[in-house]
């Protein structure tokens, strides 16, 4: 295994219990990949360097059979999973509950429980089939339909059908993860499924620091008897022991960069076209106290989307496709104390939010990112003890897998969703015998849910178990 991210140690996992030997090669000095904890401002203050809020989960297949809670990671829901500051004091939120959520919606309370009420009872197949890791037909053909005909349009469209600031900046901000212009299609699918998520498993942080979820996978691997060989980049195939199958948990940069001259040409032309979407640029904050936001609803929830009105998130991602720096970026912020006072020094706050910015990027959006906060909650600024920002730029050179500082692993296009990375029935097969591929670049995409790994490492073992019946050797 290349690569030590939440898909590697999924893939490790699978391999491991299916009895196989098994060893992880990561370059960095600690495993994790993009889901590590560190102090990156002041001691005591402890920092997710990347991913926290952990929407899937509770939800992914993959974690669900590993059991979360038997290895001592404790998931804390905040009470409002994401909010949408306005002018004027006002703010959307979204409640675990749906009826809470409908209700503070006013006038588009019954429009929002009519477009997520059926796919939230449809939740348990709905998930698992966005998540599967290979094409197969869905549970629930009928709830599929469903969230297929509302989301393969924009957001853009989908907000129509409401009336309010409050409902169209919700569905924008939580488009925006997609890091796509919102008038893109599939852009509703994005606001659609993490939206369900919401509501389904909460959208929870790990007590004291994402790090502890992979501590919990070490763990596990161990006790199969695997084996994880850190401060190890692998620049070849020379670098790695003799192994039936290599699994690469990389970009397709570093898979080419690696063992390209073992993969066919055909797919090398083919990953050579794949599309990188924009890059983040981060900062992390020490402070004094919690947030003051004027929208009190804000101050309850784990995550906060910052950007103003609709139109206003639509122009500044709009900027970022166009290869622009926004003058008022959208900006996603995660307030990790709401749910854990684990993470700083007894009365203050850590919290961290990015912005997109064009891939490659090396501009330090930082005093534009602190002033959308200080926009929306007055007095901001004033709290920061200590900041540490990373840009995009600089977010490739502490994670190779972030090329140009796009997090998500590829651009998540209509054509790149269906095909990811390439036009191929099996994507975990790079064609070459027993090579594979299972980071974010292969389905189901970017997020904490080891779903690409498990594809890939189901596929691997396929294809060991029909090298097997052919020479006539022992099954596992």
């Amino acid at each position: 295994m290349v690569g030590s991210g939440p898909n590697g140690l999924a893939a490790a996992l699978v391999l491991a219990r299916a009895g196989l030997g098994v060893e992880v090669f990561e370059g960095a000095a600690v495993a994790g990949g993009g889901c590590r904890t560190a102090e990156l401002t002041l001691p005591g203050f402890h920092h997710d360097v990347c991913s926290t809020v952990q929407s899937m989960a509770p939800l992914s297949p993959f974690f669900v059979d590993l059991d979360l809670k038997r290895l001592g990671v404790e998931l804390l829901r905040p009470e409002v999973a994401f909010a949408h500051p306005l002018s004027d004091d006002r703010a959307g939120a979204v409640f675990a509950g749906l009826g809470d959520t409908a209700e503070a919606l006013g006038p588009d309370g019954a429009r929002y429980t009519r477009l997520f009420g059926p796919l939230v009872e449809a939740a348990a197949t709905i998930v698992p089939t966005v998540l599967a890791p290979l094409r197969s037909p869905p549970r629930d053909p009928v709830a599929m339909a469903r969230f297929g005909l509302a989301g393969v349009p924009s957001v853009a469209r989908l907000v129509r059908r409401f009336e309010t600031d409050e409902a169209k900046g919700l569905l924008a901000g939580v488009a925006g993860h997609a890091m796509l212009p919102l008038d893109a299609p599939l852009t509703a699918a994005f606001a659609l499924f993490l939206t369900l998520t919401a509501h389904a498993g909460g959208w929870p942080l790990v007590k004291a620091g994402s790090a502890r979820l992979v501590d919990a996978l070490l763990g596990e691997l161990a006790s199969t008897g695997g084996t994880v060989h850190t401060g190890r980049f692998v620049r070849d195939l020379a670098d790695l022991p003799a192994a039936r199958a290599i699994l690469f948990d990389t970009s397709l940069e570093t898979l080419l960069a690696v063992a390209g001259r073992e993969l066919p040409a055909r797919y090398r032309r083919a990953v050579a076209r794949f599309r990188h979407g924009p890059g983040v640029c981060k900062v992390d904050w020490a402070l004094s106290g919690p947030v003051p936001w004027t929208a009190a609803v804000c101050r309850r929830a784990g995550t906060v989307h910052v950007g103003g009105s609709f139109e206003e998130v639509a122009q500044s991602e709009a900027d970022v496709a166009a290869g622009r720096h926004a003058a008022r970026p959208y900006c996603l912020v995660v307030q990790p104390g709401v749910v854990d006072p684990t993470r700083a020094p007894a009365g203050q706050e850590t919290l961290w939010a990015y912005c997109h910015v064009p891939r490659g990027s090396p501009v330090d959006m930082t005093a534009r990112i602190e002033a959308q906060v200080e926009r929306f909650a007055p007095g901001f600024k004033d709290l920061v003890l200590a900041r540490a920002t990373m840009t995009a730029r600089d977010a490739e050179v502490y994670n190779p897998n972030y090329v140009g500082g796009d997090i998500s692993g590829g651009a998540g296009t209509l054509r790149q969703t269906i095909f990811r990375p390439t036009m191929r029935w099996n994507p975990y097969r790079t064609g070459a015998p027993g090579i594979y591929l299972c980071s974010a670049s292969t389905p189901p995409g970017g997020g904490v849910h080891g779903m690409c790994g498990v594809g890939a490492a189901r596929a691997a073992l396929a294809d060991l178990e029909r090298s097997r019946g052919r020479r006539g050797g022992p099954r596992a």
